[in-house]
């Protein structure tokens, strides 16, 4: 049984998150500050940590800049909406993943699942990445054999989504116009294409995303285009 560390200084999110990962197998240990949280990480064999980011005492992201000179275990954050530049620290920082407040504890569950097959999956990653798969983050992709996986769980992906993926997985963190995909992917003049593209990349969202309107990997761009977003494993 895996353990859940989660620590909110809320004791209301706590036991509700609580409720649900304990419903979904997980064994949880509670913490409600920062300076808490590092003591429970010392004290029990913890495979996850979802914490707040504004504490008192401690807040989440001091925490886990401590947390992670110790340990590379998956670190979901808590945060507001007004908390993005906290959150982009937090990635920076070595957070894999945040949720926003309020949040659909369901989704909550399922990211926790995605970060504890990620991280159990981590040798397998290694190898693919040796025998020359593109690695971004969670999601890889095995040219040779045609597959892609997003945290350790294949994806069926078409032709054309997977060319459309592969595109913007190998240059990751550049944006890219829908006729500038068009013509890369179909190796022809882009007519037309703007409908074309948002409909494949609306498909390639519902199959690579735990959430397809926040998602991690594919994002647009407002008035500029799409982009696969650079994450560091």
């Amino acid at each position: 049984m895996y353990n859940i560390l989660v620590c909110d200084d809320d004791k209301d999110i706590v036991e509700a998150v609580s409720i649900y990962l304990e419903t979904a197998g997980y064994n949880v240990v509670k913490a409600y500050n920062g300076i808490e949280a590092l003591e429970k990480m010392s004290s029990n064999d913890i495979h996850l940590v979802i914490i707040d980011i504004m504490m008192p005492e401690m807040d989440g992201i001091k925490a886990t800049r401590l947390l992670r000179e110790k340990s590379k275990v998956p670190v979901i954050f808590l945060s507001a909406k007004s908390e993005d530049a906290d959150k982009i620290l937090g990635l920076d920082i070595g957070a894999d993943d945040y949720v926003t407040k309020p949040f659909n504890p369901l989704e909550l569950v399922a990211r926790v699942k995605s970060q504890i097959r990620r991280y159990t999956e981590l040798g397998t990653i290694a190898a693919a990445e040796d025998e020359g798969a593109i690695i971004n983050g969670g999601l890889v992709i095995d040219d040779k054999a045609k597959t892609v996986s997003v945290d350790g769980e294949d994806v069926k992906l078409t032709p054309i989504e997977y060319d459309i993926l592969k595109f913007l997985t190998q240059n990751s963190g550049i944006v890219f116009t829908t006729s500038q995909i068009y013509e890369a992917v179909w190796n022809e003049d882009a007519i037309g294409a703007d409908n074309i593209i948002a409909v494949h990349i609306r498909h390639i969202r519902e199959k690579i995303e735990i959430n397809p309107k926040e998602p991690r990997y594919l994002k647009v761009v407002w008035g500029q285009g799409y982009k696969v977003e650079k994450i560091n494993r």
